[in-house]
């Protein structure tokens, strides 16, 4: 299987710059599991799909602000960092440009000297382990002097932090949203809710790789990011027992999927717990939890498009793209939405 395989045609023009006023007025494409066919809603006609017993699957992770922006005490030479996983004692592995110069024992200052930190090791694939020091709440500062780590196809200044965040984001720890969930409003879910329809939440904290190209020919040959999940005793016996009562499990976007197939076993239980997952998820994959799929329209040639292909079918999906490019739907992020289903 080549990478090669999940390539389309896409105009620039299509990718969003920026979100709509009212989330859950984006357009839907709704893409049958069954036959291929397509149907062109908007997001909140999303309840004539769900079923009374059905269960969505959020995650309620949210977005820190990761993009800090300090200068090397040496030489004040400006230095970007983004925050990436944390690790213990105040150690974060992020990543650092320009790189060439981030050298272990590099020390650099943030914001007048709130935060400070060294340079202590460089690990895989050129990122840095950095060591902070500050006085006070480490969120604080960071809300004070961090900016939303935007993906790199945006280009437009946020204006306001809060719509690249879900409206149910709870647990910090993300250098990504995860953007199918940022169509909900709390009205739309309320709608859910009296529909008859659970909703479950897991924890998974996107990592930048979601971003990162497939850089490899062969697909099996291409090595996934790791991200830590958390999913409670009480969620997986909700997600559990709409498995056994008959109802479909629906994950809101890739990453609740993700973290849903990584914690199911093969006996096709899910089983509480936390720990990193590097799952990969491609056509031939069988599925063990998950019936649909709510998310947005993902990059050419992405792992992400990879995992809807094995899902839908890989010509089903090329095919479903080719319409979006050009019925004009917009793309990546603050896109358009598509339920699998």
């Amino acid at each position: 299987m080549r990478t090669s395989d999940f390539y389309y045609e896409l105009p620039q023009e299509l990718i969003a710059q920026d979100p709509l006023e009212d989330r859950s007025s984006s357009r839907l494409m709704h893409l049958s599991m069954a036959d291929g066919s397509i149907e062109h809603r908007h997001f909140r006609d999303i309840l004539d799909y769900l079923n009374e017993g059905d269960t969505l699957v959020i995650n309620d992770t949210k977005v820190i602000p990761a993009r800090l922006y300090g200068h090397k005490e040496e030489t004040g030479a400006v230095i970007e960092i983004l925050l990436l996983k944390r690790r213990e004692n105040d150690i974060w592995e992020c990543l650092v440009k320009p790189g060439k110069k981030a050298r272990p024992g590099a020390k650099i200052t943030f914001g007048d000297g709130i935060l400070e930190g060294e340079i202590i090791d460089v690990v895989d694939e050129g990122n840095r382990l950095i060591q902070f020091h500050y006085e006070g709440i480490f969120e604080e500062i960071l809300d004070q002097l961090g900016e939303m780590p935007l993906p790199p196809y945006i280009t437009h200044k946020l204006k306001d932090k809060n719509r690249y965040q879900t409206v149910y984001a709870k647990n910090e720890g993300s250098a990504a949203a995860p953007t199918a969930g940022l169509h909900f409003t709390k009205e739309l879910l309320e709608q859910v809710k009296a529909k008859g329809v659970n909703i479950a939440h897991v924890t998974l904290h996107v990592g930048l790789g979601t971003f990162r190209p497939v850089k490899v020919d062969d697909v099996e040959q291409h090595h996934m990011h790791s991200e830590f999940y958390i999913v409670e005793e009480d969620q997986a016996k909700l997600i559990n027992d709409t498995k056994k009562n008959g109802g479909r499990v629906i994950a809101v976007g890739t990453t609740s999927c993700r973290t849903l197939e990584s914690a199911t076993g093969a006996d096709g239980v899910l089983k509480s717990g936390s720990g990193w997952t590097e799952i990969f998820i491609y056509p031939g994959y069988k599925f063990k939890m998950i019936d649909g799929l709510i998310t947005n329209f993902h990059l050419p040639e992405s792992t992400l498009v990879m995992l809807v292909s094995a899902l839908a079918g890989k010509e089903n999906i090329l095919h479903a793209y080719e319409v979006a490019v050009q019925e004009k739907y917009r793309f990546f992020s603050f896109g358009d939405a598509m339920l699998i289903l």
